[in-house]
């Protein structure tokens, strides 16, 4: 047998235990068991309620967040639409319209010096204090303005806004902020201190362009109406106009520009972007009289005061809970687990040897007739202990008896020690050997009723009876003792080697053509002693040897019969087991046609054993 298959049957082979609740003591079972009772449901409210919370709060959030959007745009909206009813003041007013119906033959173009129409675009202005500036300028390219002016002598009909309030026929427009054109302001508004707005004066009859009127509007309007409306720590609004160009942004922003197509989603949305890596949520809505699209952007791990409040409560709540969930748990575990633990101290106590430990309580709960039932047991056990040890030596002692009714020792060895003396003296020196192994096999089979010989004693046994045997089968039987001289003193159960190698002989050997040969190997092994029958005989056919490995692994059953297949080695495996212990015996390894080997695995005891077993 090799030595892996020897170890996997001597050792767990997965060598690790799987993992089972069950291995846990009933302490931390009980704390376990309080604490997700406790704290688990605990926990998980908690978080569902602050999840709950931060979305019904992310949702008013943007509830609101798009009300104040809307506020907003109805702001701009109502700054718009002035700027829409100041272009009909502009062109219903008489000095206005006869400025408009001049035509360009009557005068070149450049800046009228009508007083009255001043006046008048001053008095707007007064009225509409969001105005910065308005020009009006007709088809001729003469234009009157209260605080704008042509930088140059070029025709204002040329310039891009009149193209564009032009091809909106009519239509109220706007621009947004001005860019590279030919206007300039008194008061020196830069181009992006203003938005322009344009609307064309179109002649009801022909359809055709008599004039364009346009006004600026300060931004500062815009930016008042915008900038209160703060969302978060670092949030804000900015507004677009229809080409995606910022009309208004703070001065501390997050992003420098919004792509329209963010907003294709349509008229109003929020939605979320990464930006610098932190996660942004932007809430929109769109104007439709002014197509200005309102954007309010926000860091989403902003949470706000209410959240951060609830989450305070809530981890205050959970850390209580835990608390007095820990502390209750382990007392009350404590409480419980104290008695069983006292119980479990007798009980290990009790299984050293020591059965006069005894349970004291006045507890009448199940714990307390536990304690009773293990006192009784004890009692129970000392009795059978008693019984047992009784019965051993009586039967022990019956059976002394009766060997050596049957046999005489001192008599039988004196007879053999004769028939060796007188064959000597004939010549007969083979049958004085033979006599002579004989009376060594009865001298240490009998070893004066001790259960246990030394390994020496057991080689000398085995030796003895190989010689009787080679004395019958001649040249066919050869034989090799191979022993470690560390391991001769060893002590192991006696008469365990003879059923081994008579099987060999008998069935190994026997059947076999030619001569045959028995190897008995004794050694040290990790520890114990392992002791190898190896025969080059007929070996034992597959079937046979499952049936014989089979057999080895039950136990011996007191009505079964001797003919039973393997008895002997069974009875040799028994032995060892109540001897030695579970893991120790005989492994049976053969192949059919090459031979057997059979490793028989014994403790190495110290020689204490022997000394004990003799004075007992």
């Amino acid at each position: 047998m090799d030595s892996k298959r020897l170890i996997k049957l001597s050792f767990n082979p997965s060598g690790l235990e799987k993992w089972r609740i069950n291995d846990f003591s009933i302490r931390y079972k009980l704390i376990v068991l309080l604490l997700l009772i406790s704290i688990v449901p605990s926990i998980g409210l908690s978080i569902l309620t602050s999840m709950t919370v931060e979305r019904i709060i992310e949702k008013q959030v943007t509830e609101n967040t798009l009300q104040l959007i809307g506020q907003v745009n109805k702001t701009l909206e109502s700054y718009a639409n002035n700027m829409q009813n100041i272009s009909y003041l502009i062109s219903f007013n008489p000095e206005i319209k006869s400025f408009i119906d001049q035509t360009q033959d009557s005068k070149p173009s450049g800046e009228t010096d009508s007083y009255e129409m001043k006046e008048f675009l001053r008095n707007l202005t007064t009225l509409y204090p969001e105005v910065a500036g308005i020009l009006v300028v007709n088809s001729s390219g003469k234009y009157v303005s209260n605080e704008l002016y042509s930088d140059s002598n070029k025709n204002l009909t040329q310039e891009k806004w009149y193209k564009q309030a032009e091809e909106n026929k009519g239509i109220f427009k706007i621009l947004g902020h001005p860019f590279n054109r030919d206007v300039k302001s008194y008061v020196q508004y830069k181009d992006s201190d203003v938005i322009s707005v344009v609307r064309a004066i179109i002649d009801p009859e022909t359809q055709k362009v008599k004039g364009v009127v346009l006004i600026d509007l300060k931004l500062r309007v815009i930016a008042e109406a915008t900038k209160d409306a703060r969302l978060g720590k670092t949030g804000y609004l900015m507004v677009l106009d229809e080409r995606g160009e910022n009309i208004y942004t703070p001065a501390k922003k997050l992003i420098k520009r919004f792509p329209l197509e963010w907003a294709a989603g349509g008229e109003a949305g929020t939605f979320f972007r990464q930006i610098n890596g932190s996660k942004t949520q932007f809430i929109y809505q769109k104007s439709s009289f002014t197509n200005w699209t309102t954007v309010g952007v926000f860091p989403s791990n902003e949470a706000v005061s209410e959240v951060k409040e609830i989450n305070f409560y809530m981890i205050s709540f959970v850390f209580i809970v835990c608390l007095i969930g820990v502390t209750a748990s382990y007392y009350l575990s404590n409480s419980m687990s104290r008695p069983i633990g006292q119980l479990m101290s007798f009980m290990n106590k009790a299984e050293t040897g020591d059965l006069s430990v005894r349970y004291r309580g006045e507890r009448k709960d199940e714990l307390g007739m536990l304690g009773r039932s293990f006192n009784k047991m004890l009692i129970q056990i000392n009795h059978l202990i008693s019984l047992t040890e009784k019965q051993e030596r009586q039967k022990r002692e019956a059976e002394l008896r009766s060997l050596q009714e049957h046999i005489k020792p001192h008599f039988l060895y004196n007879t053999l020690d004769t028939i060796n003396w007188m064959a000597r003296k004939q010549g007969a020196e083979d049958v004085a050997d033979l006599v002579g192994s004989l009376s060594k096999l009865f001298r240490i089979g009998l070893s004066r009723g001790h259960d246990v010989i030394s390994l020496s004693e057991e080689i000398e046994h085995i030796q003895s009876y190989l010689q009787i045997q080679k004395a019958r089968y001649k040249d066919k039987l050869n034989y090799t003792l191979d022993v470690d001289p560390h391991i001769k003193n060893v002590i192991i159960p006696k008469l365990v080697l003879q059923p081994i190698v008579e099987n060999a002989i008998y069935h190994g050997i026997k059947e076999r053509r030619g001569p045959g040969h028995i190897l008995i190997k004794a050694e040290d092994w990790v520890g114990d002693i392992m002791i190898r029958v190896t025969d080059d005989g007929k070996g034992i056919s597959r079937d046979k040897l499952t049936v014989l490995q089979e057999n080895l692994g039950t136990p011996l059953s007191e009505d079964e019969e001797r003919i039973t297949l393997g008895y002997g080695m069974r009875n040799t495996q028994a032995r060892i087991k109540f001897t030695c212990g579970e893991r120790y015996g005989l492994y049976i390894d053969s192949e059919e046609g090459k031979g057997t080997t059979v490793s028989i695995l014994l403790p190495r005891e110290s020689n204490d054993i022997r000394e004990k077993d003799i004075k007992r």
